[in-house]
């Protein structure tokens, strides 16, 4: 399965998405914030195949964690998350480098969902 960078500041949610990504077979790397994703990322060498972000993060939001994502790693998928409109239309900017935002609150299925979706659109994307 897919190996999978989930960045949010929320514990709670966090380990609610880590958990229901599990059970799907994806490998989790949890970051808690954009800084940390990008170390974590860079120290990977971009070897992931789903960026998965909140954007309303603290030290590094989760918009300019895909920037850096996009710039250095332009094959990786970048999926959003938000619980706030003004984020979501923040990032409406960056269809061109984001596969979705979802919408917080979701469901187990609606992010389980969400994360086929975009892993099914990257590796079409890659093998285009």
């Amino acid at each position: 399965m897919a190996r999978i960078l989930l960045t949010d500041d929320e514990d709670a949610i966090r380990g609610f998405v880590q958990r229901a990504l599990e059970m799907d077979g994806h490998q989790i790397t949890p970051a808690f914030d954009g800084a940390d994703a990008l170390e974590k990322l860079n120290g990977e060498n971009g070897a992931f195949d789903l960026l998965l972000t909140d954007i309303r993060m603290p030290m590094m939001d989760g918009i300019a964690l895909a920037l850096a994502a996009a710039r250095d790693f332009p094959a990786m998928t970048i999926l959003l998350m938000t619980g706030y409109a003004d984020q979501r239309e923040r990032a409406s900017g960056l269809d061109a480098l984001i596969h979705d935002v979802v919408t917080k609150p979701f469901s187990l299925n609606q992010i389980r969902d969400a994360v086929a979706d975009a892993l099914t659109a990257g590796e079409q994307r890659l093998s285009a």
